[in-house]
């Protein structure tokens, strides 16, 4: 707070951290409405076209939920604490096999140590830049769905438990884990399916999960903090990247793209990050905020090493592992006893 006094006026503070149960609400259903707006949309015109936009609408507003998961992890995206917690587990973690209090305990930890050595999300910024090569390769794993069918696979066999346990214990591990997660999946699937149209959770829910949604949530990890010019300046150790409607409406929902800011000020909803940006930048303090024009530039830069050092299959780093461990995200731990 003491840093976030000399950011702002009392005034401007008043305004940037105020909660709003309505607000945050709506971006819930918001999220939930143009998923399944968007599936009615490919009903009534089925066709290669609409499906393809339909897979990008769909996983942009899953990563949307993710986001919000993110607000109801610093308890930020409502006033009411019940609702926040209501809002974030039931209709944004749980659908996103995400659990909101796990999450919170490996977040603050990115948090605590930005850019540092103890920095749990250090691995992801760390290997850049890459070649192109490199980033073509992973792209094509995340929209053929490898990157998520292994994610998912381990984090299922993560909540099962030892092979050696009993069934019961591993069914008691596994409802510890992820029973409330799988819920939300029979949920989404029986609401499909009293509208008649069963096959779209299948065709347009877990595929936009395990394709569009693992490319886009690279690319945000990549713009939030790889190759950022100051690991140790706070204004310069994330990045923010500006999005007009399309990058807003495929690649980057409910201003994700204000990362500089919510590190500067992590308990701002995200509703209220535009507004504090307006206000560093009239105290005088944008020209010290990373900043880059567009998600492009990004990944530019991020792909800037030469092909020629391309080294296919090489792992430099854990990233790999920790991520098809579950533990990337969603705050999950590998199995270690039988608690």
């Amino acid at each position: 707070m003491s840093m976030a006094s000399e950011l702002f006026t009392p005034a401007q503070l008043a305004i940037v951290r105020q909660r709003s149960d309505w607000r945050g609400t709506w971006l819930v259903l918001h999220a939930w409405g143009v998923i399944f707006a968007t599936m009615a949309v490919f009903v009534v015109f089925p066709n290669p076209l609409t499906y393809i936009l339909a897979v990008m609408v769909i996983g942009a507003r899953q990563l949307g939920l993710a986001i919000l998961m993110h607000d109801g992890a610093h308890g930020i995206l409502t006033h009411n604490q019940k609702l926040n917690m209501f809002l974030s587990q039931w209709l944004c973690a749980y659908p996103m096999m995400a659990e909101t209090r796990a999450y919170r305990r490996y977040h603050l930890q990115h948090h605590a140590h930005t850019q540092q050595p103890e920095d749990p999300d250090l691995v992801l910024s760390a290997p850049f830049p890459i070649t192109r090569k490199s980033f073509r390769r992973k792209m094509i794993r995340d929209l053929t769905g490898q990157t998520g069918y292994q994610q998912r696979k381990a984090q299922i066999m993560n909540a099962l438990g030892k092979a050696e346990w009993p069934l019961g214990q591993r069914l008691k591990h596994y409802w510890g884990k992820l029973g409330r997660a799988t819920v939300a999946q029979l949920a989404i699937l029986a609401v499909l399916a009293a509208a008649g149209h069963w096959y779209l959770y299948f065709i347009l829910w877990l595929v936009p999960f395990l394709t569009w949604q693992q490319a886009i949530t690279r690319i945000r990890n990549i713009a939030e903090h790889a190759m950022v010019p100051d690991d140790n300046d706070p204004f310069r150790q994330a990045r923010t990247t500006k999005a007009g409607w399309l990058a807003r409406a495929f690649l980057a929902p409910y201003w994700v793209n204000y990362h500089v800011e919510h590190h500067l000020v992590m308990w701002v909803p995200c509703y209220n990050l535009p507004r504090a940006r307006t206000f560093l930048i009239a105290n005088g303090y944008g020209p010290r905020i990373e900043t880059k024009p567009d998600y492009g530039e990004v990944i530019r830069m991020a792909t800037s090493r030469p092909d020629t050092d391309d080294r296919p299959g090489k792992l430099v780093h854990n990233a790999r592992k920790r991520r098809v461990d579950g533990t990337m995200g969603e705050g999950f731990k590998p199995t270690e006893d039988a608690a």
